[in-house]
């Protein structure tokens, strides 16, 4: 009798830790949202890569929460960004997606991967390493944080502007 009452502890034991959801994935509906909103912002199609954020979503890319961006700023500051290159997009070969539930019960998805993008003033290719963390409701993002330094595109912006300034101011 206490070999069965064992065995049945052992199998409800077995049975609830199979069921429990997974905490930690690489494939998951989220990410193929993500890959979706990243192809969205490559292809500039704006309507499509917003349509997966919800209405009330905060964007903080390279700010603190308390500078984070609505939707409506986000949109426009993708805009401006996309005017200055003729091309971008993230190297497939070099991106890499996992979904994880932390211990609130909170599900985010984690993209590491390498933007790549032409700017037009130069006609220079930039390689960036990117890292954006999203985090989704009913399938929806809510929250995101991305990581990245464009400081080297900031030098050549400025530059470039200082060039232009000067040739205008000496009728060039």
């Amino acid at each position: 009798m206490k070999e069965l009452m064992s065995l049945g502890i052992a199998i409800v034991i077995f049975i609830a830790c199979n069921q429990q959801s997974k905490r930690y994935t690489q494939q998951s509906p989220e990410i193929e949202t993500y890959k979706q909103v990243l192809e969205d912002y490559e292809d500039r199609d704006w309507e499509a890569m917003v349509a997966h954020y919800s209405d009330t979503a905060k964007i903080m890319n390279n700010v603190t929460e308390e500078d984070g961006k609505n939707l409506t700023q986000f949109l426009a500051e993708n805009k401006k960004d996309a005017s200055q290159f003729s091309r971008w997009d993230f190297v497939d070969d070099e991106s890499e997606y996992e979904m994880i539930v932390n211990d609130k019960g909170e599900t985010w998805v984690n993209f590491w991967g390498l933007w790549e993008g032409t700017f037009k003033t130069n006609n220079k290719v930039y390689q960036i390493p990117t890292h954006i963390t999203a985090q989704f409701v009913n399938g929806k993002i809510v929250r995101e944080f991305g990581y990245w330094d464009v400081s080297k595109i900031i030098r050549d912006i400025q530059q470039a502007d200082e060039l232009s300034s000067s040739e205008e101011r000496t009728g060039n």
